[in-house]
Order: C-alpha cells, then sequence, then structure tokens
C-alpha cells in the first residue's frame, strides 16, 4: 500500500512538516537561547515538503530552544492556511508536536477505533517522506550535518541556500553524492482510485479534532 493510498483510494497528497536541529557553535551573545532540549546549541527549522521531496516552505531563524508548535504558530504559513492561500484539499501533516487543526492533521496519541488505528499507520507511512527529504538535505550538503561555524546569522542565510540549491537539484535531476540511484519519491500520480479532495463536505468547526475525526471514520475505516 502506498502512503497515499488507503484499499485501491487515492488520497490528495499532503505537505509534511518538521523542524530539524542544525548544530552551531556556540554564539558569543544570547548562547543559552540557543540550546535546545538535546543540550546542544542550534537552530531549529522549520521545512515543509510536498510528496516528491521538494522544498516548498523554509524557517531558518529560530534558535534552538523554540519548539517546533511556536515556530509554526508564528510563520506565514500558518496564515497561508488560515486564509485558504493554498490549493483546495491541500493540508499539513504533522507529529504530536503540533497541535491539530483542519489544515494541520496530526497523530492520535491514544487510537481507540479501527479507523484511528488505520488512520494513524498511513500517517506514519505519509511522514516518512519529510524524514528522507531532510535527511537527502543533509546528505547533499553534509556542513548542514557538522556543527556549523559561522554565527547564526550566516548559518540561517546558509541553510535558505542549501534549500534554495536542493530544489535546483531535485529539478535537474541530479543525484544524491555517492549514490547511483536515488530514494525514489512517491509517485501519487500512479495511484489508483479517484482523488478525494479532502476539504470537500468537512464539518465547520474550526478545532482539528473533529475534522480528524472526520477524516478518520470517511477513509479509514
Amino acid at each position: 500500500m502506498k502512503p497515499w493510498q488507503y484499499r485501491g483510494v487515492a488520497l490528495e497528497p499532503p505537505w509534511q512538516s518538521k523542524g530539524t536541529h542544525i548544530r552551531i557553535v556556540a554564539p558569543h551573545v544570547d548562547e543559552h537561547v540557543y540550546v535546545n532540549r538535546k543540550r546542544y546549541h542550534s537552530i531549529n527549522v522549520q521545512v515543509v515538503f510536498d510528496a516528491h521531496y521538494k522544498i516548498l516552505d523554509i524557517v531558518a531563524r529560530w534558535p534552538g530552544s523554540v519548539n517546533d508548535a511556536r515556530i509554526l504558530d508564528e510563520s506565514a504559513l500558518k496564515l497561508m492556511f488560515e486564509e485558504q492561500h493554498v490549493p483546495a484539499g491541500c493540508y499539513l501533516l504533522g507529529d504530536s508536536g503540533y497541535p491539530c487543526r483542519q489544515w494541520l492533521l496530526t497523530p492520535y496519541l491514544r487510537p481507540q477505533t479501527v479507523a484511528q488505528v488505520n488512520y494513524n499507520r498511513v500517517h506514519r507511512k505519509a511522514r516518512c517522506t519529510v524524514e528522507r527529504g531532510i535527511g537527502q538535505l543533509k546528505k547533499r550538503f553534509h556542513v548542514l550535518h557538522t556543527e556549523v561555524r559561522l554565527s547564526p546569522e550566516k548559518t540561517c542565510k546558509l541553510i535558505n541556500v542549501c534549500a534554495v540549491l536542493h530544489n535546483i537539484c531535485k529539478a535537474r535531476n541530479i543525484p544524491l553524492p555517492d549514490d547511483n540511484v536515488e530514494d525514489d519519491a512517491v509517485d501519487v500520480g500512479d495511484a489508483d482510485g479517484a482523488q478525494l479532495h479532502l476539504n470537500a463536505g468537512i464539518p465547520a468547526a474550526r478545532n482539528g479534532h473533529p475534522f480528524r475525526d472526520y477524516i478518520a471514520n470517511l477513509h479509514f475505516q
């Protein structure tokens, strides 16, 4: 079963958001705010991938002590979704560190029904895209895997440049270093069945939990 399929029906491919920490040398100014929960200095980067590992949005400006939910809450990406400046049927997948919204689908912490268990399984498979995408970005630009010995401001510029170059490499089919064949992206265009726009007929509630229940019960029974 492909991550975007359930019982032969193709779901509208979502975007996947995740925070990733880029290690930096301890800065001279406000050193303590760059210490993350794993006790090293970093920039916490919010990155969004589509189903083909293309970076759709990146926010590289927050110190490591800031959590993922706050970064999203104060980003332009949130406004894009809440003001509906995104394609119809488009939504984000996020892990349990994010709040559940109509446009941001998170997993059930304690699934109680078959539909919720199935939803979590497909959600987990789909979320592998962002994990692989981050892995590809750091493999292509190994500086992001090591301790960046620049100021936080210059490190943020470096991260953004790497993201732009990553998308150029994707557009030109440039393989990853030392790889003859790059990991295949999920081919949503070959999925069997009708495309489902998940915003069609959804409840009007702003709270994301009823919407998540609606999706689980409709598509994952």
